[in-house]
């Protein structure tokens, strides 16, 4: 029987697959698969209600809802749907040297516009002040992007994540002078690196107008559904956030599909350090899990061509996935030996239109997904619609893509020895049994679906940032206190207080500030309390800026 308070649903929309999967408690009690739509929310609903019928229970069973979406990364890679952005930098009169968006994409930064008012105020890394904050500036430059009718609006300030006190200032006068202006403080989301940080904080303006009416059209889809339950949206380090703040930091979930596919596998192996390969449909997403959590990218990341500072999975993706285009011409695919040059691997994709060009299906593109098949490795389409293929030409493929997983094996790997690694995805079958590097390969129950599982047992989480000074307080006594205001974060933004752990701690000492001060990053996750969705605007506040 269905517990009652227990049932999750969880989605992930990838650009080749919408995958679904129902749970009560950790038991796998229904799931899906079907091609994502051009209609995302509906493709949504409908994976929902696929679930629902299958497990045969009704909506108001639903305890929660969680979804990991692939709309603002979409947004950002087309240049649509995005929001002219308002930046005011406050940093002048040092920090003018590299103005906004320096080395930004051509198409991008047109798309945003060139709304920038370099303003003084910001911070020294020790806290001292750059210049005081330009209150006057800030105001006229409210005034002036009210008149143009530029909503979202983008606070950066010198050294915000240590002290935000004058991106809260500015602020306050922003919305003094224009209340329907819609603000994003870069202490919020970036960490300490200017540049960084501020192009985040300009991404995440833009996307705001989007990120508001995709969170609409998510509850209300689920309100067409009968679901009353909170809607939860997977961020980029494995943890939730209510849908109010996905709306409010749309950034912050951009990530979120590789993520949800390794949580997915952690939780259906029990393992907790491993190498996920998450095979989808165009591409092979590799990472590191570590702790039971993807391994952050301690690099800045590039996000549609700019580089940005905010949490993201450390990802090696490669051009192999079950739609991906083997490239050997026709007449060579019953030769008897294959020269190398003559055969090449993606890394073009026929995506989410494999069920009308593979071979499989009576199209006429061969793909990773026609030799898996023809190999053994899976049965599904139509097998009789493949063209004949010699020993010779499929060993040559498979050795091909063998040596494409191991150099991606090599490439994620810090430690000499091999790496127990964890097939997931819906191409999954394409990972040999045996690769160099790994120390064997697991193929979880509910492989194709990792994704969904990892959406659907997601945690509550909070992150802190800051530069401590063990000379002004033993660092010990400094430690502790940092680890209570990350852990009452967590329960914050809803998360059950007795399951609190501190799952990260980054310290790194800087030799170039006088006497003994360290950079100190912090994360603690919580499993979901009941009514965790219920809360207060104050915590999410707290939390965001946590964030």
């Amino acid at each position: 029987m269905i517990g009652a308070c227990s049932v999750r649903v969880g989605v992930d929309v990838g650009g080749t697959n919408t995958d679904a999967v129902l749970m009560d408690g950790r038991e796998v009690v229904a799931w899906t698969k079907a091609q994502t739509t051009a209609d995302v929310s509906g493709g949504v609903a409908s994976a929902i209600r696929t679930v629902l019928e299958d497990a045969g229970i009704a909506p108001g069973a639903i305890s929660s809802v969680m979804i990991g979406t692939t709309h603002f990364t979409n947004a950002l890679v087309e240049r649509k749907h995005l929001s002219p952005v308002g930046i005011l930098r406050l940093a002048s009169p040092s920090g003018e040297a590299l103005p906004p968006k320096t080395g930004w994409p051509a198409g991008l930064s047109g798309s945003i516009g060139d709304h920038v008012f370099l303003l003084g105020g910001g911070y020294e890394v020790d806290g001292r002040e750059i210049a005081p904050l330009d209150e006057a500036g800030v105001r006229e430059a409210a005034h002036t992007l009210r008149n143009a009718g530029i909503f979202a609006i983008a606070i950066i300030s010198a050294f915000a994540p240590v002290n935000n006190a004058m991106e809260m200032r500015a602020a306050e006068i922003v919305k003094e002078e224009f209340p329907d202006a819609v603000l994003t403080l870069s202490s919020a989301i970036g960490r300490i690196g200017l540049i960084e940080r501020e192009n985040a904080a300009i991404l995440n303006a833009a996307l705001s107008d989007l990120a508001v009416r995709i969170a609409a059209s998510f509850e209300e889809a689920l309100r067409g559904l009968g679901i009353e339950a909170p809607l939860y949206i997977s961020q980029n380090d494995g943890t939730l956030i209510s849908a109010a703040q996905a709306a409010a930091y749309p950034v912050m979930t951009i990530g979120s599909g590789p993520t949800n596919s390794m949580r997915g596998a952690a939780f259906l192996t029990g393992l907790t350090d491993a190498i996920v390969m998450d095979v989808g449909g165009t591409t092979t997403d590799i990472g590191v899990l570590a702790n039971g959590f993807p391994r952050e990218s301690s690099v800045a990341v590039d996000i549609g061509g700019v580089r940005t500072n905010f949490r993201m999975p450390d990802i090696l993706a490669i051009g192999l996935g079950g739609g991906t285009r083997i490239h050997l011409d026709e007449a060579l695919y019953e030769a008897e030996a294959i020269d190398d040059a003559a055969l090449r691997i993606g890394p073009d994709s026929v995506g989410f239109r494999i069920v009308e060009d593979a071979r499989l299906f009576g199209g006429d593109t061969l793909t990773a997904s026609d030799v898996g098949v023809a190999l053994g490795l899976a049965r599904f389409g139509a097998p009789e619609k493949l063209p004949a293929l010699s020993d010779a030409a499929l060993s040559a493929i498979a050795s091909r893509i063998r040596d494409m997983l191991e150099e991606g094996i090599d490439r994620m790997k810090t430690a000499r020895l091999d790496a127990t690694v964890l097939a997931v995805g819906g191409g999954a079958f394409l990972v040999p049994d045996i690769l160099k590097g790994a120390a064997q390969v697991i193929r979880p129950p509910h492989a194709p679906i990792a994704n969904a599982v990892g959406a659907a047992i997601a945690q509550v989480g909070a992150q802190i940032e800051k530069v401590l000074d063990y000379d002004a307080t033993p660092r010990a006594e400094a430690l502790d206190a940092m680890k209570a205001d990350v852990a009452a974060q967590a329960v914050a933004a809803g998360g059950d207080a007795a399951t609190v752990q501190i799952v990260e701690v980054e310290e790194i000492f800087l030799s170039y500030l006088p006497g003994r001060a360290a950079q100190v990053r912090m994360k603690a996750v919580a499993d979901l309390a009941e009514g965790g969705d219920r809360v207060h605007a104050d915590a999410v506040a707290g939390v965001a800026h946590a964030l």
